[in-house]
């Protein structure tokens, strides 16, 4: 599985892919070998060694075919999609153009283990404190009786990819320079799309300077 990546929207940084995928990290993983093709979208947590290492933790439900085919996958693909919006020719100050799209995405390729139930458990202990920090009075899985807690494991399976390659791309008008600073402008008003405005600051000379 290739991704179309051409010269001005290609990002090799790993530091800044990796954050995208933390920042993200609701996705898709797609699998592919003898059972054909799979697809589900889930949350992933991304983390990386001491090593540099990048591994993506996950799970799916049981009963999703998916879990059996992840360690024997002839191609395997966990893919980040970020902000995104439509762009209008009418925001250009240069004629003739036509319409375009802006987005983000990573794609991390590499192989899959599974997980034991120590580790899936522990998992869910990180995601969920992750995604409850937020609330005044946060969800707390230690809180569930065991037996409960037990019987949930048993009802989805735990994964570990090791990403063996990333690539980024990241299609936010570097080939168009001179317009870029009018297309955020665009993406800010009305808080339109601001996030994707922002991405377009980080990556773009014409709107730094």
């Amino acid at each position: 599985m290739t991704l179309y990546i051409p010269p001005h929207f290609r990002v090799e940084d790993r530091d800044a892919l990796y954050a995208f995928m933390e920042a993200h990290a609701f996705g898709t993983l797609v699998t592919s070998g003898p059972t054909g093709m799979h697809v589900s979208h889930i949350p992933f947590l991304p983390e990386r060694g001491d090593d540099g290492a990048i591994r993506l933790l996950g799970h799916v439900a049981r009963g999703n075919e998916q879990w059996q085919a992840l360690e024997g996958a002839q191609h395997l693909a966990a893919i980040f999609q970020g902000p995104h919006a439509y762009v209008s020719p009418t925001w250009y100050a240069n004629h003739p153009s036509v319409p375009t799209w802006n987005y983000a995405v990573v794609h991390a390729h590499g192989s899959a283990r599974l997980m034991d139930e120590a580790e899936l458990h522990d998992l869910l202990l990180r995601l969920s404190s992750i995604y409850e920090a937020g609330n005044a009075r946060p969800w707390r899985m230690s809180e569930l009786p065991p037996a409960y807690v037990d019987s949930m494991l048993k009802m989805i399976v735990g994964f570990e990819i090791e990403v063996e390659s990333l690539e980024g791309k990241f299609k936010l008008s570097q080939n168009r320079p001179a317009e870029v600073p009018r297309v955020i402008a665009e993406l800010e008003k009305g808080a339109r799309e601001p996030q994707l405005a922002a991405l377009m600051r980080d990556h773009s000379t014409a709107a730094k300077g």
